[in-house]
């Protein structure tokens, strides 16, 4: 995949066109599904199976097969909990979000500056929950629904 140019830069070239059709014709514009990058991101992790991805998300199998057949969008906790079945960064956490239209991580929520410090840890899924059922928050994995 071609190296992205920072946001900021594009919002300065965006702004300083006369027009958008201008700032289109930069092709700086990018159509990225979610299907895509996570299929990206699978292909990056050498012998992983989407299977090991519902394991590791313990998300039903129909809902990750879904989401990277580009049939749905996950919901915001289930876009988190696919980032820990792939073994994410935080930045690729966060384009995961971007890319379901769902809010991104932000450090001043006490809960997810708890999801931002786990992955950043290199936590589990698993362990994530420990934490934030530790420190009072809801957790990512809810057996109850």
């Amino acid at each position: 995949m071609p190296t992205e140019k920072l946001t900021e830069d594009l919002l300065k070239r965006l702004l300083a066109a006369s027009s958008p059709e201008e700032y289109f014709h930069q092709d700086e514009t990018l159509d990225l599904k979610l299907c895509d990058y996570l299929n990206e991101l699978l292909a990056k992790h050498d012998g992983m199976k989407r299977a090991d991805v519902v394991r590791a998300s313990k998300l039903n199998s129909t809902v990750v097969y879904d989401i990277f057949g580009n049939k749905s969008l996950p919901g915001r906790d289930h876009a988190i909990m696919l980032a820990f079945g792939l073994h994410c960064s935080l930045d690729e956490t966060q384009r995961i979000l971007r890319l379901a239209g769902v809010s991104l991580l932000w450090p001043k929520n006490r809960r997810d500056a708890i999801i931002i410090w786990c992955i950043q840890q290199g936590y589990t899924l698993d362990e994530c929950d420990e934490e934030l059922w530790r420190l009072n928050e809801s957790t990512l994995f809810n057996t109850e629904k």
